[in-house]
């Protein structure tokens, strides 16, 4: 028997691709292009923007006979047991490569931003507790569980991360990101983007580019950013994510910039993301995104012409179901009206990656051949250490932490006591399960009411709610004040509850118009701190909220980014001392409600000075967090003013010794101030960190190479240069917190850096 060119492993991944599409009919090679959502509500409220509206109906049957891109959420859509569930996957894909001319699998994908999102499988910490944690080995190590997870049960992609950077915590999705600097965002995107694809997972980086940066912080806003704001905030984390990651696909975001949609940007798709820096992958249109094309946007005036505006720019493959690239396509094709060229290099683009991933093999089997266990005891285990990192604590000026182990608590709060305070909207139990109320979890979630009553079993522990999350009802106040006035300190868990489109107050299409606690819970803590009995505030929320009005009138303020479903254990841990906290803010935390929005990376203008009444300054500064230990900095070296060229390198060092009586960790961050540019800067901005965990006595020493390449920004012509000049290095504990500077000068002509410019401060630990 003769093997035909496309399924001969032997031969190059073009050449078989090459060799297939010669085969293919227009149906089938448009086929690829889109998925299916089987299972996907038409009725009540949905999982993506305007689901109900965009749904397109099909004909399973016979649409499969053409073959099929794509299954959109196999598991992610309603509740499956998961050894059940990665059999009927197999079973579709049979019917799929069965149906088919060629026998080809769809590629199937799921949701994966705090843990693959389905039911029974592990809800890890969110994106914006990754960054809290500094530690992306630890954020790679998750990853790479997460896929051997989605591996196991017949998935190929993952979407995910996100890499938006924060612009406006007002904005719903603020849990979804890892924080408001594109370095930190950058370097713990990439490890996240390592760990996934080592487990031969397809990583979908997320949005393809400045929905973070939308007017008003409205989901889907349109994007004002300027010239110089995207090429040096937007767009780094995902050259991160592709140079240092190695990325497969790239999702293109819902809004538009300067009035050019994403999904229809042909500058952004395929002028920078392919031509500039080499991306060979696919790009998927986030959900409906090409119907938008049409219905939001209004660029086109029917399916087609969304479909070829989005074909042109770049976009390959229509999610989540076929609406604008199946029959609308087709017909506009077989007018005249869309080249069939645009089809060809899409397919070419999607069947390279199957091929990749062997999918067009003759020996490839849908079959599960590993045993499936999603939320496994290694899971659980990394999910709790990710979570410990990953809590701050903001506050602690009289020692009131950690809490004596036999001391009267009286819990308050309606984070307390309700395992979903732990969970992000991306989790499934917050995600699918709202509509399903009679399915059960699917996984153990301990609350911090319980967790804390096992971390001190010999304490008095009360609980009473006080009020909801988001209701006005101060009903419960009375009994909230009752209580703590009878204890010896009171734990207010205080936060959010994540939600999707207004169902939530954190979450997709879930904005803020400013900064307050949600509901009455700023009155609840003013009662509470009103009884005179030290109050410790424990925050459980999916953005930073202002807490100017309590500075100075609490016992501890402790702040967790949904912590996921070893949060409750994590938060108790610190309560109780048996975890030395070691996060740090990846987002400031404001002073007023009011105010904002605001991040570190300000130019002059953008700080507090005699031109305003309104002064930003946080309360908390992006960085900051402290410990139970003490941390002494010393044997600096690079104080001496230097000189490097603009192509140059300059090391500064030192040693952080651990002076206090138990182990911890620290995390030193390396800022860069400019004084004098052709454009305005940020004041300061990081450029590396490094986090160092010690032990009673221990000390290290960490070396940070800088590269003047570090220092590049996008000037008034659009190149990304090196200025000569003066620079200022800051290590730091905050970005508001120096504790050494460096004087560096830049010496030689400006100079032209590339896509291929260093990104990372390279550090060195001795």
């Amino acid at each position: 028997m003769t093997t035909a060119p496309w399924r001969d492993p032997a031969l190059t991944a073009s050449a078989r691709v090459d060799d297939l599409l010669s085969r293919m009919t227009l149906e089938e090679k448009t086929a690829q292009l889109y998925g299916v959502w089987v299972g996907a509500s038409t009725d009540g409220d949905g999982v993506a923007p305007l689901q109900r509206e965009m749904t397109a109906e099909y004909d399973w049957d016979e649409l499969i006979t053409r073959g099929l891109g794509q299954l959109t959420r196999p598991f992610g859509t309603a509740p499956v047991d998961p050894a059940l569930g990665a059999q009927a996957l197999a079973r579709a894909q049979r019917r799929i490569t069965e149906a088919g001319r060629f026998g080809i699998p769809a590629l199937a994908h799921e949701e994966c931003l705090a843990g693959f999102t389905t039911w029974q499988a592990t809800a890890y910490p969110v994106p914006l507790a990754w960054g809290a944690s500094w530690d992306a080995g630890l954020v790679e190590e998750m990853a790479g569980a997460i896929g051997r997870d989605l591996r196991a049960v017949g998935v190929h992609q993952g979407l995910a991360p996100v890499l938006d950077v924060v612009r406006d915590p007002r904005w719903g999705r603020v849990e979804e990101t890892i924080g408001e600097d594109p370095y930190l965002v950058g370097t713990i995107g990439a490890a996240y983007v390592r760990g996934l694809e080592s487990a031969g997972i397809v990583a979908t980086l997320k949005h393809f580019a400045g929905y973070a940066s939308s007017a008003g912080a409205r989901n889907l806003a349109p994007v004002r950013a300027g010239v110089r704001e995207f090429a040096d905030i937007t767009l780094p984390p995902f050259e991160f994510a592709l140079r240092e990651g190695g990325a497969r696909s790239v999702m293109a975001a819902y809004t538009d910039t300067d009035g050019v949609p994403a999904s229809a940007d042909p500058g952004l798709l395929t002028e920078l993301l392919r031509e500039e820096w080499g991306f060979t992958g696919t790009v998927v249109a986030d959900y409906f995104g090409v119907g938008f094309l049409q219905t939001q946007h209004r660029i086109a005036g029917t399916e087609a012409g969304a479909a070829h505006a989005a074909l042109a720019a770049g976009l390959d493959v229509e999610l989540p179901t076929l609406k604008c690239y199946g029959t609308p396509l087709i017909e506009a094709v077989r007018a005249g009206e869309v080249p069939e060229a645009l089809i060809d290099r899409a397919a070419r683009r999607v069947l390279l990656q199957k091929c990749e991933l062997g999918l067009l093999d003759e020996d490839w089997s849908p079959e599960p051949t590993e045993r499936i266990d999603l939320d496994s005891t290694t899971n659980r285990a990394l999910a709790r250490r990710l979570a410990e990192e990953s809590v701050v604590l903001l506050d602690n000026p009289d020692g009131l932490l950690p809490l004596a182990p036999d001391t009267r608590i009286a819990v308050v709060g309606p984070r307390a006591a309700d395992a979903l305070a732990m969970l992000g909207c991306y989790s499934f139990p917050s995600h699918v399960l709202t509509h399903h109320p009679d399915i059960p979890t699917g996984i153990e979630i301990p609350t911090v009411l319980r967790a804390l009553r096992t971390e001190l079993p010999d304490a008095k522990v009360t609980f009473t709610e006080g009020c909801g999350v988001d209701d006005p009802d101060t009903g419960g106040f009375e009994e909230a004040v009752a209580r703590t006035a009878e204890a010896d300190v009171c734990v207010a868990v205080l936060g959010d509850r994540a939600g999707l489109f207004g169902r939530g107050t954190s979450g997709e299409g879930c904005d803020v118009t400013d900064l307050r606690l949600p509901g009455v819970q700023g009155e609840l803590l003013d009662s509470l701190v009103a009884t005179g009995v030290p109050v410790v505030l424990v925050l459980l929320t999916g953005r930073p909220y202002a807490l100017g009005r309590w500075d100075g009138r609490l016992g501890a303020v402790v702040q967790a980014f949904f912590p996921g479903e070893e949060g409750g254990p994590a938060v108790a841990g610190v309560l109780s001392g048996r975890v030395n906290p070691s996060g740090r803010l990846p987002v400031s935390v404001p002073r007023v409600p009011g105010g904002q929005p605001w991040t570190y990376l300000q130019p002059p203008l953008g700080l507090a000075g005699e031109v305003s009444n309104l002064d930003p300054t946080p309360l908390y500064a992006f960085g900051h967090g402290r410990s139970y230990t003490e941390f002494v900095w010393e044997e600096f070296t690079g104080g001496a003013p230097a000189e490097i060229g603009t192509d140059g390198t300059y090391d500064v060092s030192l040693t952080v010794r651990n002076a206090g009586g138990r182990a911890g960790a620290e995390v030193v961050q390396l800022y860069l101030h400019d004084p004098v540019a052709s454009v305005t800067r940020p004041d300061v901005r990081l450029v590396g960190y490094r986090r160092l965990e010690l032990e009673p006595g221990e000390s290290r020493r960490v070396t940070f190479r800088f590269h003047a390449e570090l220092s590049a920004f996008t000037d008034r012509r659009g190149r990304r240069v090196v200025e000569p000049g003066d620079l200022e290095l800051r290590l730091s504990a905050s970005s508001a917190e120096a504790r050494h500077t460096a004087a560096l000068r830049l010496t030689g002509p400006v100079r032209e850096v590339g896509p291929d410019r260093r990104l990372r401060c390279e550090t060195e630990v001795s």
